[in-house]
């Protein structure tokens, strides 16, 4: 292959050809480079490059390789990670002013994770600030959709998502709070997963809402995703909310038949004035091919967990305010409007209202975790509509984050994020302008597996995965 067409091999391709020294990982490196060196001025997928230590980290994948010392499937693989992710004497900014001068003296337990599985760093990605969303100047450039630079990627893994579709590396991590690994997936045209609450450390992490945090991977293809989900997943003594549930060989369970396997559709997310037409089609067209595939479907309900939105507002938004509110008090005017506005108004929020909220969740995990007795998965659109404009992608009054139509979106990312479960978003479509659709699979607690079964299962029977932006 060219070094100008690398860049489209997939981790797993890669990684094959790497194991057999029929690809050098400085080759693979520095053909990311050189693209992202192309077109990140035009994206702003990425706040910092890492350009030396990259190409340091593949010359010694390398040489290991070369002696006998594979590691496994991303030895010599070029990665990035959102920056919140705290990297050793590397600028993590958050997104934001406030940490325009925080370089970390330590790795996140998750970069520590990927050093030892032998991946290249490529660098940090851009993000919405502090992964809130939302934000309406990024100081580090605003991310654009590689199929329409005039669309917004996504919040709050915006960089991720540019990143992994434009081919500026071949797999990410993104944060997924209440959806802001699936937002941007979705809307990018790429995989991406939230794992269950404690499935990946969040140690190093900058937090946005310690209750529901999550570190998920963006890669183009359902076993690319389990391959990142692999090098990462697992307990760690520094994160107290991490857990020490088995890890299972996702890539290894990835070719099980789902034949037998029931998933519930649920109406009020199917239904909802606010859906778009072309998302719903998309969607129930998926839904068809996995029965084609021995999947049974039915219609359900979920009555509490259409109502999430405000709910998860209500508590993600005070957790966070509680984070910045030294800052807020000092240097209120090195955060975005949008951001500042919304943090703001979090503190004035009664703790009755954070309680209620606590209770509403409780009834939404519970609903959620009844369904999922009866069903094995549950079903529905990752988004209820493709990329807005970016000028419509904000949190300025009438934007995408205000009011009604910000609850609305809510009611089909929140549910998973309120209940700790793990949800996937997988391409199932292309709206009439060329805008990407996902479909999103919700899962019982630590069953990944489950999700990547269904997801690779539609992936290899269609072929929306295959398809690249033209950038």
């Amino acid at each position: 292959m060219s070094n100008a067409s690398l860049y489209e091999l997939t981790i797993a391709e890669a990684s094959e050809m790497i194991r057999d020294q029929r690809l050098s990982p400085v080759e693979l490196a520095q053909a990311y480079l050189d693209r992202i060196q192309s077109l990140n001025g035009n994206l702003s997928a990425y706040i910092t490059v890492m350009s030396g230590a990259a190409l340091a980290q593949a010359r010694s994948a390398e040489a290991e390789i070369a002696s006998g010392g594979y590691r496994g499937p991303l030895h010599g693989i070029p990665v990035a990670v959102k920056d919140i992710i705290s990297t050793k004497s590397v600028l993590t900014s958050g997104g934001s002013k406030v940490l325009a001068d925080n370089v970390p003296d330590h790795d996140s337990t998750v970069i520590e994770r990927l050093n030892g599985a032998g991946a290249s760093l490529l660098g940090k990605l851009n993000l919405s600030e502090f992964a809130i969303g939302g934000t309406i100047d990024h100081p580090y450039g605003t991310p654009r959709n590689p199929w329409n630079t005039g669309h917004s990627a996504g919040g709050s893994s915006s960089g991720s998502g540019v990143a992994t579709s434009a081919g500026l590396a071949a797999g990410t991590l993104g944060s997924d709070t209440g959806g802001s690994v699936r937002g941007p997936s979705s809307f990018c045209g790429i995989v991406g997963l939230r794992p269950t609450y404690g499935r990946v450390t969040r140690h190093g992490v900058v937090p946005m809402c310690w209750q529901m945090d999550t570190i998920g991977p963006m890669t183009r293809t359902v076993k690319d995703c389990a391959l990142m989900l692999q090098a990462i997943a697992g307990g760690d003594e520094r994160d107290p909310s991490s857990s020490d549930e088995p890890v299972p060989d996702y890539a290894l369970e990835l070719e099980q038949s789902i034949g037998g396997l029931r998933v519930g559709l649920p109406r009020e997310m199917f239904d909802f004035a606010d859906l778009d037409n072309e998302v719903k089609t998309a969607v129930e067209t998926a839904v068809t091919v996995l029965g084609e595939l021995g999947v049974a479907s039915d219609e359900m309900t979920l009555p509490t967990s259409a109502q999430s939105g405000a709910v998860f507002v209500s508590i993600a938004d005070v957790d966070c305010a509680s984070f910045h509110s030294e800052w807020l008090a000092t240097r209120p005017e090195d955060y975005d409007w949008s951001t500042r506005t919304r943090l703001e108004s979090a503190t004035l929020t009664p703790a009755t209202m954070y309680i209620r909220a606590q209770r509403a969740r409780e009834l939404i995990r519970r609903e959620l975790l009844d369904a999922l007795d009866r069903y094995d998965a549950i079903i529905l659109p990752s988004s209820p509509t493709v990329s807005p404009l970016i000028a419509q992608a904000t949190g300025s009054p009438g934007g995408y984050y205000q009011g009604r139509l910000d609850l609305g979106r809510r009611r089909y990312q929140s549910p998973a994020a309120l209940a700790g479960l793990p949800a996937i978003s997988v391409p199932c479509g292309f709206s009439s302008t060329g805008l990407p659709i996902g479909m999103q699979i919700i899962g019982r607690p630590f069953a990944e597996s489950t999700l990547f079964r269904i997801a690779h299962a539609y992936e290899q029977a269609t072929d929306w995965h295959t398809r690249r932006p033209a950038v």
